[in-house]
């Protein structure tokens, strides 16, 4: 189905597993990723998730063959949604390991990850404008926030790739690795954190987090409100239509 868990001592690590299509998320898997980490905020026995992808790439956004069958109104969109509401409220450290193509969701995914690992051949994307559609994951909001908002328009808007120390400039990632180190580092990291008292650690996660969390729901929803109806625009079909025949 896309999606394997595999369970270290207090740690969760949720890998992508469609390495053939670079990790791309389709329906399905978004709603194995709410199943997955509303079991891990309700479980004692993991105090941490970790997010890697298989293969050579991290993520390659969502699969546009997937979400074109699936429809292109608000209500086809319902698992992305609650996918990226998830994130916002997950009350544990949420860590990423991320490496080669990582675009669109794979990129956003990263605004709510509290530590992201990035091998030194990380490629990111943002090319939501290009593909006729408007940014999503709260981005049009958190990056802003981040970096400024002509950086943000630079990534955001004009959409060209990325790479690692990008990234880590922008404070996308917080530490880069060779690419052979990334698994061995990410877990330690990872495995770090969950050796520090859990109830500080999540009262800590909230007051980082905790003041725009309400705010970022709100932007979300607007989101993706624009991104249902631009999903039908003429803009954005002839932009599917020329990504899939290049594919």
């Amino acid at each position: 189905m896309g999606i394997e868990t595999i369970h270290h001592p207090r740690l969760l690590e949720v890998r992508l597993t469609r390495p053939e299509k670079k990790n791309a998320l389709t329906l399905d898997m978004y709603t194995l990723l709410i199943n997955t980490l509303e079991d891990a905020a309700r479980s004692d026995d993991i105090r941490a998730v970790l997010i890697s992808g298989a293969g050579e790439s991290f993520c390659a956004g969502n699969d546009i063959a997937d979400f074109l069958a699936g429809g292109d109104n608000l209500e086809s969109l319902a698992p992305v949604v609650r996918f990226l509401h998830t994130l916002v409220d997950f009350p544990k450290p949420l860590l990423a390991a991320v490496q080669g193509d990582t675009v669109g969701i794979g990129t956003t995914l990263l605004l709510h990850c509290d530590l992201v690992i990035a091998a030194d051949d990380l490629r990111c994307c943002l090319p939501f404008t290009r593909l006729g559609l408007v940014p999503e994951g709260g981005s049009s909001f958190l990056l802003p926030q981040m970096i400024g908002q002509r950086k943000a328009f630079e990534l955001l808007i004009e959409g060209a790739p990325f790479d690692a120390r990008t990234a880590l400039d922008a404070g996308l990632v917080n530490q880069i690795v060779p690419r052979p180190e990334l698994e061995a580092v990410s877990l330690q990291r990872a495995q770090a954190l969950t050796e520090l008292p859990p109830d500080a650690m999540a009262l800590s996660k909230q007051l980082l987090r905790g003041h725009q969390k309400e705010q970022l729901h709100r932007v979300i929803d607007q989101e993706v409100e624009h991104f249902a109806a631009r999903l039908s625009s003429a803009e954005a079909r002839a932009a599917f239509t020329a990504f899939l025949k290049a594919g």
